[in-house]
């Protein structure tokens, strides 16, 4: 059990929000609830908490420490509060003990309570009796895999033992997009799938809807790898690296760019396993320029990704005048350019910029 001040009203925090999920005890949630509630969240409150994040607050991963107050103004504003100080005063111990001093409900009130309790029990465990569905057996169930090659496309094949699984609804999810999934047959031992850009994934076994069994997988872009951000295929264009002005595209890639009538991204990736890096303790300097400014790109964006195991580090700049229309994610924090000042971002990018 975490072991910080707060524990006992953060932990109210959390039944609240499972009352009004009705998902069922969290100790049964898999991968797909913590999913769906980091959605909920940023829909309602326009805060992204990754799922890691969640599992962390909800006891699902080993981490003692109390979560920041950004993540506990989220969880309590998702329920209705104005922020995390406003539920842990209506919450503190001290209000509880001013709550006590009130008369209790009239006795029959409660009377009727155990009455209904005790008829839906009942009733429950006699539909229960009656019910044919048995669970499901897990035990001979295994999902691996592995990629074929080195950087991008890379194809990666999934070896999969259904053994004692009887259903029609059988997924592998690629990744976090829950569109990208390959439906499998029964009794099927193997699968691929095709990924085009580099990263950290979780592939997820699916059967009847619930995640069954996951597991990271990493694609390493082999070097610097340039992408023209065509969907759903990017058209891989060759690296320019020049020791005096970096990481460029060459004169034909630029003229296709500027020929588009319709927005795209260019990207340049280098996705490898730096072990010795944590995202507790790192530095990274960069010189940044992005010259183009004609038709969609007046804003002249640029952002830089950070990539980790667990999540993500996602900073844009653009024009000062254009700072509106930005947003910054760091892991679990999620600032909109429309409801905060990240006028600190804003540079003219027309000439590099550390």
């Amino acid at each position: 059990m975490p072991n910080y001040p707060d524990y006992h009203i953060v932990s109210a925090c959390l039944d609240k929000i499972e009352e009004s999920l009705n998902w069922g005890p969290s100790s049964e949630w898999y991968n797909k609830e913590f999913d769906e509630l980091s959605e909920l969240i940023h829909q309602k409150t326009g805060v992204m908490l990754s799922t890691t994040t969640l599992k962390r607050v909800w006891g699902r991963v080993d981490y003692q420490s109390a979560p920041s107050k950004s993540t506990l103004d989220a969880l309590t504003q998702y329920i209705g509060y104005a922020n995390w100080r406003s539920f842990k005063v209506e919450h503190s111990p001290e209000s509880k003990a001013k709550k006590k001093l009130k008369a209790p409900r009239n006795l029959l009130s409660y009377s009727s309570l155990f009455i209904a309790v005790f008829v839906i029990a009942g009733l429950s465990l006699l539909f229960g009796l009656n019910r044919n569905d048995e669970p499901v057996d897990l035990t001979g169930v295994s999902f691996s895999s592995r990629a074929v090659a080195s950087g991008v496309p890379n194809s990666v094949v999934f070896d999969l033992e259904l053994q004692g699984i009887n259903s029609d609804s059988m997924f592998i999810q690629q990744y976090w997009d829950p569109t990208k999934t390959i439906k499998l047959k029964k009794d099927q031992k193997q699968a691929t799938g095709i990924y085009y850009y580099p990263g950290h994934f979780r592939a997820k076994l699916l059967i009847d809807g619930q995640l069954v069994q996951e597991h990271p997988l990493f694609i390493k872009s082999d070097g610097w790898t340039t992408t023209l951000d065509y969907k759903p295929i990017p058209k891989y264009i060759d690296t320019q690296l020049h020791n005096s002005s970096g990481l460029t595209l060459d004169s034909t890639a630029l003229e296709e760019l500027m020929s588009l009538e319709d927005p795209i991204t260019c990207t340049y990736s280098m996705v490898d396993d730096y072990r010795q890096i944590s995202a507790d303790d790192m530095v990274l300097k960069a010189r940044l320029k992005n010259s183009y400014n004609d038709k969609w790109a007046v804003c002249q964006t640029a952002s830089i990704f950070i990539l980790g195991s667990e999540g993500a580090a996602i900073v844009p700049f653009c024009l000062p005048g254009c700072v509106s229309n930005i947003s910054v994610m760091l892991n679990d924090v999620y600032l909109s350019g429309k409801e905060n000042d990240l006028s600190a971002l804003g540079a003219d990018l027309s000439e590099f910029q550390n």
